[in-house]
């Protein structure tokens, strides 16, 4: 009986070991905080995105997938930076292109 008996005690002790090293390594089961809907943490730069940057960028996860307002929200500003882009080439492009009427202005005078 008494052999049974410390079975049952080494047993208990090992559990309670196991349990107090997991406690401490795992933390005591606080949660933090959810976000709010509206804020990310996903980043970009403000301006200058870079492929780079894009790479980088990591969307938190739900249930179903990713979170579809840090998705919404990266796809805005990409589009932004591309059509800031396009403006810019577009307005070099304007400028590096010769006049309409074939001649050109100010020539050489005979």
């Amino acid at each position: 009986m008494t052999m049974i008996l410390g079975y049952a005690l080494s047993i208990l002790l090992v559990a309670g070991l196991l349990f107090a090293v997991v406690w401490f390594v795992f933390g005591r089961g606080e949660e933090l905080a959810p976000l709010d809907d509206d804020l990310t943490v996903t980043e970009l730069p403000r301006a200058g995105i870079t492929g780079a940057d894009v790479r980088a960028v990591r969307f938190g996860l739900v249930f179903r997938g990713y979170r579809p307002s840090e998705v919404d929200w990266t796809l805005e500003k990409l589009a932004r930076e591309i059509d800031e882009l396009r403006a810019v080439t577009d307005a070099l492009r304007e400028r590096a292109e010769p006049p309409a009427g074939g001649g050109s202005v100010g020539g050489p005078v005979s």
